[in-house]
């Protein structure tokens, strides 16, 4: 499956975005989803995961409550909306994919989009 993440931009402190990311393909319903970020000079870290039907969610602490994640398997696309915003959220964010819907970690994740910047000014 290929990923392409869109979305990104430059947004002030306390503002929104709304991240998509659309895979080709029939099966996107088969994989769990997930978003990653990495900021410079740092790891790729876990932001969010959201299960094939859409059902379970789960969220890292730094953004839980801030952030939400979202799937339409009929337009194979996931999304991660951004509300609250921090300078602390400027990253690169990713988009996964992961067949067997078994972590959260980035080696459970087969397939990656190309990533997205997000920047916040404070």
């Amino acid at each position: 499956v290929q990923l392409q993440a869109s979305g990104g931009g430059l947004v002030q402190a306390g503002g929104s975005l709304k991240l998509s990311c659309t895979a080709s393909g029939r099966t996107f319903s088969r994989y769990a989803m997930g978003w990653f970020r990495q900021a410079p000079g740092k790891e790729r870290d876990f932001i969010a995961y959201i299960s094939r039907s859409g059902g379970v969610a789960y969220f890292a602490d730094s953004v839980r409550g801030r952030f939400t994640i979202s799937r339409d398997n009929a337009k194979n696309t996931v999304y991660l909306q951004m509300n609250s915003l921090k300078p602390e959220d400027t990253a690169v964010y990713y988009c996964a994919a992961d067949p067997r819907a078994s972590g959260l970690k980035v080696y459970d994740y087969d397939y990656w989009g190309q990533g997205t910047l997000v920047t916040v000014s404070s």
